[in-house]
């Protein structure tokens, strides 16, 4: 099984084919094992155009959807990222590769410990985890010029709007726990500005400031 062909064959045919175009993203999805992220059952599926389980009722989003709202993000490398829902660490890894500081929250801890020994084992030291509530934020080091929510929303959490810093952007899946858009919320003035850009599918982001429960 040639992963590293696999991991090519990934980002030419299912991310630019279908457009991702931002050439720091296109490189940190060639260099990012994805496979290093998933139960080891699951690893000859590493690189197919789909999402996965990891456990605990979690899954790693189909790499386009990643390198979707990663692109969206528009990251340039100095930024400091607000990440809610670590999961597995592979968004987070992207995020790593493209950005100065990572700052990622998971709910469930199991999750976070084996996000942690990944991304440790890869040398990342530019990303710091916590378990906790994500719909909270992480107000002692805001504001972050980025914000990406990997589960599903009704609403952007309060927290997080008022973390976000004036002139960043958050990405979030928006709309009821069976249909979303995908979708970006620009900050200018104090006011937040919308764009959806396609549907999605996610788990619900439980919290707070979310749903109180999984659906």
């Amino acid at each position: 099984m040639d992963l590293a062909l696999q991991r090519k064959r990934m980002v030419e045919e299912q991310l630019m084919a279908r457009g991702i175009k931002d050439e720091r993203v296109l490189s940190a999805f060639f260099k990012v094992e994805r496979h290093r992220f998933i139960p080891e059952a699951s690893i000859s599926a590493a690189y197919g155009d789909f999402p996965l389980p990891i456990g605990e009722g979690q899954t790693i989003s189909q790499p386009y959807i990643v390198a979707l709202m990663t692109e969206a993000l528009g990251l340039k490398g100095s930024e400091s990222v607000l990440e809610i829902g670590t999961g597995s660490g592979y968004q987070t890894a992207i995020l790593a590769e493209l950005s100065a500081e990572v700052f990622s929250i998971e709910r469930i801890e199991a999750l976070s410990e084996r996000a942690k020994k990944v991304l440790s084992g890869l040398g990342y030291q530019n990303v710091h985890l916590r378990v906790g509530d994500g719909t909270l934020g992480w107000p002692e080091n805001a504001p972050f010029e980025r914000i990406i929510i990997t589960a599903a929303s009704f609403d952007v959490p309060a927290p997080l709007l008022e973390q976000l810093k004036d002139g960043g952007r958050l990405i979030l899946p928006m709309g009821d726990t069976f249909s979303q858009a995908l979708t970006i919320c620009y900050k200018k003035d104090g006011h937040i500005e919308y764009k959806q850009l396609c549907g999605c599918v996610f788990v619900p982001l439980i919290g707070q400031f979310a749903y109180k429960k999984e659906h």
